[in-house]
């Protein structure tokens, strides 16, 4: 296929070709992966300026979306890739394979800088989902800083660099450059834009704030976002492309008088034994919302996660799963295809053994080498995915345009980048996004947490304040 590119995808080539260390912070199917290639392949074979290029993505995304795009585009097919991947010894033998491109899974990446033993052979790196580095304190990112000074180029790629807060941008930026924009430090980013406080054992970090009547409660956002302007662009999809708008649907479920009890009774022993040994942390929250969740989607594990009866959890309700079937029924019947995006593994065994009939399949890494490209062409009426393997990179909308989440977290991003593997370039008619809450349950704090936009752990945070103050009374 030809590549005609499109006037703002020859601005983002050119951001890359034109600065050392960019961040393209490209709304979701605007084409940051072609975008990328062609300005690679143009330092490689026209400039003489890069020979080895290291890429750096979420799994699923290295094996579908970048070795798809190179194959697929004329002007690329001939640049040579190879993969670190797999066993050791595959991804020791990808390391040393002839190649222009070198693609690695985020996972891997701490690996691959303890085999190369200090030497740094890629004179340029792409960083796509850069949110995946978000966390200063993750391996990930304090082994990837260590090399940062032996790297010529740098780009970052993603289409939420900071879905729960400006606070994940201090590592991205960092990778880009050394420090030089938003402090070396992350205390001194902290310091210098944001007001912490305590809560519980938790600190709890928000931007500051001027007096509004002078500067307007924006200023710190608005100075951030200059700081970083030189190298950084933004680009939004509703502001280039003229896609089909979505449509966001609540299904509210009741439970029955005897499950409502039974919730009730659930939430509170859960609330009180929380209590009993813990204080509020996000970590100790994310457990206890996570055992609520589970109520409301039908299942929970049993504590040890021990199997009985062959199962790792007992089932409390079937409430939600025969909505969303009866859902699956009817687009079936019209012709349709369904996506479902679940929480909890006992969410996916139970769907598909209520969905057997309709001959649900799984995307997972293992299998997208055959699942992905049958989606695509239709051949598959329901499909299961995680929104944390395949909510990242996908191209999911050539097979379907309705999408359902049986369960959701707290999570924003990666909430953001599941619902876009439908809603993108390529796609003909608009987007049913249905999500299945359980009234009077943690499911509608959720949900309004992410339509709020809410910073994720501050959000879980104040939900279970509200838990505690219910219960403790």
């Amino acid at each position: 296929m030809i590549f005609k590119p499109y006037h703002y995808q020859q601005f983002g080539t050119n951001h890359i070709l034109e600065n050392p260390f960019a961040g393209l912070f490209v709304g979701m199917g605007l084409g940051k992966t072609v975008m990328t290639l062609t300005a690679i392949d143009q330092l490689i074979y026209d400039r003489l300026e890069v020979q080895k290029v290291l890429v750096i993505a979420p799994l699923l995304v290295v094996q579908e979306v970048w070795m798809a795009e190179v194959q697929k585009w004329e002007h690329l097919k001939h640049l040579r890739v190879a993969k670190i991947l797999g066993t050791e010894q595959q991804r020791k033998d990808g390391m040393k394979a002839k190649a222009d491109i070198y693609l690695i899974n985020v996972e891997n990446v701490v690996w691959l800088i303890g085999q190369l033993g200090g030497r740094w052979p890629y004179d340029m790196v792409v960083i796509d989902e850069s949110s995946k580095f978000k966390n200063h304190s993750s391996q990930r990112f304090k082994k990837l800083r260590t090399m940062r000074p032996k790297m010529k180029r740098v780009v970052a790629l993603t289409g939420t660099p900071a879905p729960n807060g400006l606070l994940n941008l201090w590592s991205q930026i960092y990778l880009l450059d050394k420090g030089e924009r938003l402090g070396e430090t992350i205390g001194g980013y902290r310091e210098k834009y944001f007001r912490g406080h305590n809560e519980g054992m938790h600190q709890v970090y928000e931007l500051k704030k001027e007096k509004e009547d002078l500067i307007g409660e924006d200023y710190y956002a608005v100075k951030i976002h200059e700081k970083i302007a030189d190298i950084c662009i933004s680009m939004e999809k509703d502001d280039y492309l003229d896609l089909p708008k979505r449509i966001d649907q609540m299904v509210y479920v009741d439970f029955p008088v005897e499950v409502r009890k039974r919730y009730e009774l659930f939430e509170r022993d859960q609330v009180l034994s929380f209590l009993d040994r813990e204080e509020i942390t996000a970590i100790n929250a994310a457990v206890l919302m996570g055992k609520l969740l589970q109520f409301a989607n039908g299942a929970v594990y049993n504590e040890e996660k021990k199997v009985i009866d062959g199962k790792e959890y007992y089932e409390v309700h079937d409430v939600k799963l025969e909505v969303i079937a009866e859902d699956v029924e009817a687009a079936i019947a019209g012709g349709e295809s369904f996506l479902i995006f679940y929480q909890y593994q006992h969410d996916r065994e139970r769907l598909m053994k209520r969905l057997e009939a309709y001959k649900p399949e799984v995307l997972t890494s293992k299998n997208s080498k055959t699942v992905y490209p049958r989606w695509n062409k239709k051949e598959i009426p329901v499909m299961l995915a995680h929104a944390a393997s395949a909510g990242h990179g996908l191209n999911l909308q050539f097979g379907g345009h309705l999408v359902g989440f049986f369960g959701l977290n707290y999570d924003l991003e990666l909430y953001l980048q599941a619902l876009m593997r439908l809603d993108r370039p390529g796609q003909e008619f608009p987007v049913v996004n249905r999500r299945y809450i359980i009234r009077g349950t943690q499911d509608e704090k959720v949900v309004a947490a992410l339509d709020g936009k809410e910073d994720d752990q501050q959000a879980l945070l104040n939900a279970v304040k509200a838990l505690v103050k219910k219960w403790k009374g």
